[in-house]
């Protein structure tokens, strides 16, 4: 912004949306006026044809990068994390998304997650460190039909019912084959059964049970285990718990009532340092998806150390204490 040129041209900018913005109060404030029995129509500035950003597609709320037509996700398969304890699904999203260098292809727009803005957190050079990022992004690699939804900041409260059902209305839209939830629950909140064996735990919905289900057993994988619903009331009617999960409950239990096929891959950990849980994690989906092999030999599973870390990664914990402090 230290360029006059450039300073006037975004204070003009500025000006003008403020204007267009004043304008669809107004058109909305007389539309209501004439017809005060009328349902809302339930646009905002940014989904206004007239607006300077560009609208939000039918069934969803994904807006793609520039004046690009909107890429084609027919037959991909979504991945996107939970806002859950640790970050550990947020962290493994970064992993697959910076190991493949997938490009961002689009934004999902939402009033659901705490609004918020940065630098590119998968920055490789000086040139491409100014770009900015915000609270939801999309990235593709049509290579492997695999479309990523990242989420970097917490949900607003009372709205994770609508932030999930806005995601699976898109899922339909676009005619995903299925959805991947990468998760994480409290390890201090397991019960007896869930202490033995591996951490990681998968769930199925019954729409993916048939192509997956038998997968899942030939890979070993423990199943999420269902507790009682009101333990020592009546221990008959058993439930999926996932304490710490965030949204993982209520979009699976969706995603089941919508017949979407959809998987939740999840770590039991504690907050901390969440680096390790994540490669575990993002491991675990590897097993299945085969997003990269070992370099020694193709049909072995990765190992942590062919995942590219984010440099943004080493302010994971701050910038570190000062030298002046000793």
């Amino acid at each position: 912004m230290s360029n006059p040129g450039t300073r006037q041209a975004w204070e003009e900018g500025k000006a003008d949306w403020w204007q267009r913005l004043g304008t669809w109060e107004a058109e909305e404030a007389e539309a209501e006026r004439r017809q005060p029995n009328a349902p809302p129509s339930g646009r905002t500035p940014l989904e206004d044809g007239r607006a300077r950003t560009a609208p939000v597609l039918p069934g969803g709320m994904f807006v793609p990068c520039g004046s690009s037509a909107p890429p084609d996700f027919e037959g991909f398969t979504l991945l996107l994390p939970a806002v859950s304890v640790g970050n550990v699904g947020q962290l493994a999203v970064d992993l697959v998304i910076f190991t493949l260098d997938m490009p961002k292809v689009g934004y999902f727009y939402t009033d659901c997650l705490v609004p918020m803005v940065g630098n590119n957190p998968y920055a490789t050079a000086e040139e491409n460190s100014t770009e900015l990022s915000i609270n939801a992004e999309v990235y593709s690699l049509p290579s492997k039909k695999l479309v990523v939804l990242q989420i970097r900041s917490p949900f607003v409260k009372n709205k994770y019912r609508s932030f999930c059902q806005t995601v699976l209305s898109w899922v339909k839209s676009s005619r995903c084959a299925k959805v991947i939830l990468l998760s994480s629950s409290h390890a201090y909140q397991r019960d007896d059964q869930q202490l033995h064996g591996t951490p990681l735990r998968y769930l199925l919905s019954p729409a993916i049970q048939k192509t997956a289900g038998d997968l899942m057993q030939r890979l070993n994988w423990k199943e999420m285990e269902k507790v009682a619903a009101y333990p020592g009331v009546n221990d008959a009617e058993m439930v999926v718990h996932i304490p710490g999960g965030g949204i993982t409950t209520l979009l699976f239990s969706e995603s089941c009532s919508n017949e979407i096929q959809m998987a939740v891959l999840l770590k039991f950990c504690s907050e901390g340092d969440n680096i390790p849980d994540a490669l575990a994690l993002v491991n675990y989906l590897n097993e299945w998806l085969q997003l990269i092999k070992s370099e020694q030999n193709s049909d072995a599973p990765a190992t942590p150390s062919q995942w590219k870390i984010p440099h943004s990664w080493r302010l994971l914990f701050g910038s570190g204490l000062p030298a002046a402090l000793f």
